[in-house]
């Protein structure tokens, strides 16, 4: 169609605006347009009514503009308005207009003077205006009137942001010449999102009511507070003109006539009032459309090869056709099941960097939280010996034994191994909840059809559920397994007479650090050693490669009495020494050993005790022992902990193979040979297969943006951008700092 020219520029950008607000994407789409911004009462309404040239918008007090008001502005022949939301009305009479907009605003926001980013767009043709398209938006405001909420300033400035911060937006920032001009409002908001000020135009109105003696040739000289496109004055009729009905017409000869009369204006009356500032928006608007509207069709057609391939299977979509429902039921089962998969088993593609897949999660339970829920079931060191001495007593019975009974210690490691039953049956629920989150995961692809989900869902969770019982049946029969046979000839067990095994007493008990404080005084006092208890030493090595051993001390006659914490001493002490008075370590009658903390003290003395070294007085134990007793309940105490190692250890073992088998590998069996079977068992597949309301939404407005999309290229593609423009300005140097320019 070749060069249309500038002068088609701005109707496009409007076609453009009407194609997506009918899809209601009007705000998304960075459209070239201008903003209009300033503070309550500063005469932003009056600006736009003087382009038109009627009263056409809703005045008062506090704030009148509560939603967004797109403004095109299209010059023709005859007068007359209309609304997107009243397609094919038009409105001649503009206190209707004015009505109309009234109305809108309340219907969205209620009539407590709250606000709306929701735009009203109005079109109004007229042979007064220039190719204009322009936002009116709230002004700013400071303190809540009426029923506004509280946030309200904070509310306007969010929903004015919304608009400016677009790189396509030009800003017309209006400040009333009567107040301090480096405290606008206006200025400041420009500045936050323009700091460069390519897309600010400043606009000074009420230059009329100035006090006496006072001007704003500076300013409009662009000498103080400089933009890069400069100021132009206006003046607005005053309320009471407004409220006499003073003529627009005559308000604006009164205003030319204003800036030629004035000392400090008539030299640039040219280039100030409404008609000037309507020719340089016109203007400015048309160059900044030329200049983005290479993005912006770069921006429309990657937003349009992102719809296509959606656009084209919804193309000749039939809902009701049996064949076409038949063969997505079919895709959908199949793409749940491989999704199943994948989630359990883990996969290469597509692989999830916020959060752990369900496989993963069932894992950290196998491998983390099940290892976790057995050590903490461990029980009360003294609880345990107070257990152990009270079955060997009872074995037997009125009789002094000789020997360490076997009955106590298979009593108390049945015991133990009874205990396990619950992290176990612990650890299966954990699992059936993570399939079951798994599962509601994958069927979120299944939200387009609610029945087909509902459906989905209920059959692998009642197939999770049957499965659960068998799993835990199996895992309690693991329990009982261990309990039915205590096997004392395992390999690992410290009780198991074999060479080459270490016996009971070389078992060691603990490894650590301990700080000995009452040798090596004149090489410098307190000296740290790596100590190693077994059942019948207590040695120390120089470090814990274990290499240079310092010293071995027998247990025998030993026992452990408490050290009272040194006035500058940060450590806690106890001490070890010999029940017949006999030197424990060389000269020394006893060892004194510290710790950090008194919580390793408390642990070093429980592991002595379980060697057979126990407290000078035991005053808390409400029983006493004779030595043979402690002997054989700290015997029995190291062959139960050996043992419970290696239940323990099988349990650990089994556990993940057994839900493995049994829960896991099964249900994805399931999914794949039977789920779609008992789909189409289930009633109704046409009903299955019936799309969600949301679906039918979406399906209907993706045809509708890919529609609206090729059309806005159809509608640019024949533009010439090479068409000549103004420049832009040169820069001004401290329009980012906000400093005067005299």
């Amino acid at each position: 169609m070749g060069n249309r020219g500038m002068e088609d520029l701005i109707p496009l950008v409007n076609k453009l605006q009407d194609a997506f607000s009918g899809i209601g994407q009007s705000c998304n789409l960075d459209l070239p347009q201008i903003a209009v911004v300033g503070g309550q009462s500063a005469g932003k309404s009056s600006v736009l009514e003087n382009f038109v040239g009627r009263d056409f918008l809703p005045r008062g007090s506090g704030i009148v503009t509560r939603r967004p008001l797109v403004l095109q502005l299209i010059s023709a022949n005859a007068e007359w308005a209309e609304f997107l939301h009243c397609k094919g009305k038009k409105f001649t009479d503009f206190d209707e207009v004015r009505q109309e907009i009234e109305a809108e605003t309340d219907r969205i926001t209620g009539a407590n003077k709250g606000i709306s980013p929701v735009p009203i767009n109005l079109r109004v043709y007229s042979p007064h205006v220039l190719n204009l398209t322009l936002i009116d938006l709230p002004g700013i405001t400071k303190v809540p009137v009426g029923d506004q909420p509280a946030d309200i300033e904070q509310q306007i400035r969010d929903m004015i942001m919304q608009f400016i911060c677009r790189e396509s937006c030009l800003i017309l920032a209006v400040t009333p010449a009567n107040s301090d001009l480096a405290n606008s409002d206006a200025l400041k908001l420009a500045k936050d999102v323009d700091p460069q000020g390519q897309r600010t135009i400043g606009v000074i109105t009420k230059l009329d009511l100035m006090d006496e003696g006072t001007d704003a040739r500076e300013v409009l000289e662009n000498k103080l507070l400089p933009l890069r496109r400069g100021y132009i004055g206006v003046v607005n009729r005053s309320q009471k003109d407004i409220d006499g009905k003073k003529d627009i017409k005559m308000a604006m000869a009164a205003e030319r006539k204003f800036f030629l009369t004035h000392p400090a204006y008539r030299h640039m009356a040219e280039k100030m009032g409404t008609p000037c500032l309507q020719k340089v928006l016109n203007q400015q608007l048309t160059n900044h459309i030329r200049d983005t509207l290479p993005a912006f069709r770069s921006k429309l057609q990657t937003q349009l090869l992102s719809l296509d391939k959606e656009a084209e299977e919804y193309r000749g979509y039939r809902p009701d056709d049996p064949g076409r429902k038949t063969k997505q039921l079919l895709q959908m089962v199949q793409q749940f099941s491989v999704d199943f998969e994948k989630r359990i088993e883990g996969s290469g593609d597509q692989v999830d960097t916020v959060e752990l897949s369900g496989g993963a999660k069932i894992n950290r339970i196998f491998h983390e939280r099940f290892p976790f829920e057995l050590v903490k079931m461990e029980c009360d060191d003294k609880e345990m010996r107070r257990e152990i001495s009270y079955a060997i007593k009872n074995i037997h019975g009125i009789r002094t034994g000789l020997f360490t009974p076997d009955m106590a210690f298979e009593a108390i490691v049945k015991k133990q191994i009874v205990k396990i039953k619950e992290p176990c049956i612990k650890c299966v629920d954990m699992v059936i909840q993570e399939l079951i989150n798994t599962v509601r995961q994958c069927t979120n692809k299944l939200d387009c059809f609610p029945r087909l989900r509902e459906e989905t869902e209920r059959i692998v969770t009642s197939h999770i559920r049957d499965r659960e019982s068998r799993s835990k049946d199996q895992v309690l029969l693991l329990i009982d397994v261990q309990l039915s046979y205590i096997n004392t000839n395992h390999e690992d067990f410290i009780g198991f007479a074999k060479p080459r095994v270490p016996s009971l007493t070389q078992w060691v008990i603990r490894k650590g650090w301990l700080t000995i404080n009452n040798i090596s005084i004149i090489k410098g006092g307190a000296k740290e050693y790596w100590f190693v208890l077994t059942a019948e030493s207590l040695s120390w090595f120089k470090d814990d490669e274990e290499k240079e051993k310092k010293y071995m001390l027998p247990l025998d006659n030993l026992k452990v009495r408490d050290v009272e914490k040194g006035f500058m001493s940060s450590k806690h002490a106890f001490a070890i020494f010999n029940t017949e008075q006999r030197n424990v370590y060389k000269d020394n009658r006893f060892l004194e050993l510290a710790c950090d903390t008194q919580e390793e003290v408390d642990s070093w003395r429980a592991s002595l005790l379980r060697a057979g070294v126990y407290p000078e007085r035991s005053s808390n134990d409400n029983f006493s022992m004779d030595p043979q007793l402690e002997r054989k309940v700290e015997t029995i105490r190291n062959l139960v902990d050996s043992y419970m190692a290696i239940v323990n250890k099988c349990i650990r073992d089994l556990m993940p193979k057994t839900i493995m088998h049994l829960m896991i590998s099964n249900v994805k069996d399931f999914i794949n040979a039977e789920l779609l079977a008992q789909l189409y068992s289930a009633g109704d597949q046409g009903a299955l297969m019936d799309e969600s309301q949301e679906q039918v939404q979406r399906r209907d407005e993706v045809l509708r943006t890919h529609q609206s999309l090729k059309e806005a290229l159809a509608i640019i593609g024949d533009i010439s951008t090479t068409t000549i423009s103004t420049p832009m300005p040169p820069p001004v140097n401290d329009w980012r700092s906000g400093g005067g320019n005299r």
